[in-house]
């Protein structure tokens, strides 16, 4: 009984701290988000992390604000905690705690646009190169890419299925993961959480069967 009034008074605080932070935070107009078409923001990365997060680009909400996934109802960062990469759900704001558990992001694409749907096959096959270069410069353990039609529209395979792919990316294994936009019906926060915290535990298996582990950042242990 002690155990589970500590988990739920634990569970408490956390949303009381999550609450704190988003209640302080600004909110654009219309005008703020037109305005913001077009923008880029800056990936958050440093070298050799245990994982890179790959969207497909910025959201009109995250080139307003310079934070990723940051349009209230996008399932990234609750999905990020339920599944055991943060000890805490994060707000977009703070993004950059990420490299305090060894995960980074990036995009395809850092052209901020209302939808994914305004980004052209061109741009994604571009951004595919344009990730390559980042990976083979920042040396991450792993890539995980959010989103099946992006990556098979990026990097020219059409029968990519969720899961590791077979071909990595200099020299990096990489992951395919649903897209955690609010507008992807198809998996529920459940499912999400689930598969996040699957490849979670291959990552977990991957950096202990290696001689090396690349991430120089201290990874959260969620005991799971």
């Amino acid at each position: 009984m002690q155990i589970h009034t500590y988990c739920r008074a634990l569970r408490r605080r956390r949303t009381v701290l999550y609450s704190h932070v988003m209640n302080r935070q600004p909110k654009p107009s219309q005008a703020d988000l037109r305005a913001a078409a077009d923008r880029g923001i800056a990936d958050v990365i440093a070298p050799r992390l245990r994982v890179l997060f790959v969207g497909i680009n910025p959201g009109l909400y995250s080139g307003w604000s310079g934070h990723h996934f940051a349009r209230p109802g996008n399932r990234f960062w609750p999905t990020l905690y339920a599944a055991g990469f943060t000890p805490r759900q994060l707000h977009p704001s703070e993004q950059h705690r990420l490299l305090d558990y060894g995960c980074g992001v990036t995009n395809f694409v850092n052209r901020a646009t209302a939808t994914a749907a305004e980004v052209s096959a061109d741009e994604l096959i571009a951004g595919a190169a344009r990730l390559e270069h980042i990976v083979r410069h920042f040396q991450p353990q792993a890539v995980a890419v959010l989103g099946v039609t992006a990556y098979r529209t990026a990097f020219r395979r059409p029968k990519a299925q969720l899961g590791r792919q077979p071909d990595a990316l200099a020299q990096a294994p990489v992951w395919l993961l649903p897209n955690p936009s609010g507008l992807n019906a198809h998996y529920t926060p459940t499912a999400l959480a689930a598969l996040f915290a699957d490849f979670r535990r291959q990552l977990e298996t991957l950096c202990a069967s290696s001689r090396e582990c690349c991430s120089q950042q201290t990874p959260y242990d969620s005991h799971s």
